[in-house]
């Protein structure tokens, strides 16, 4: 799943693709603007962890299940 997330002064979006469901991600972004963690943390589908500070979250798009990409594109 494609997560983006809008930081605050900061010119780029970080995109990620996460094996995490779309209510785990809701669920991790409403505890950490509600305060309970200070921190939004998020699983890639690798494995690494993204860490943003939550009183710097400027937005966060959820988007649907990534097709898997095969072959060449037209042209």
């Amino acid at each position: 799943m494609e997560v983006k997330i809008g930081v605050q002064n900061a010119p780029r979006e970080i995109v990620i693709e996460s094996s995490q469901t779309a209510e785990e991600v809701e669920n991790a972004v409403a505890k950490a603007l509600e305060g309970t963690s200070k921190l939004l943390s998020l699983t890639d589908e690798h494995g690494r962890r993204i860490l943003v500070p939550a009183d710097r979250l400027a937005y966060i798009e959820i988007g649907e299940q990534a097709a898997r990409k095969v072959g060449f594109g037209t042209i």
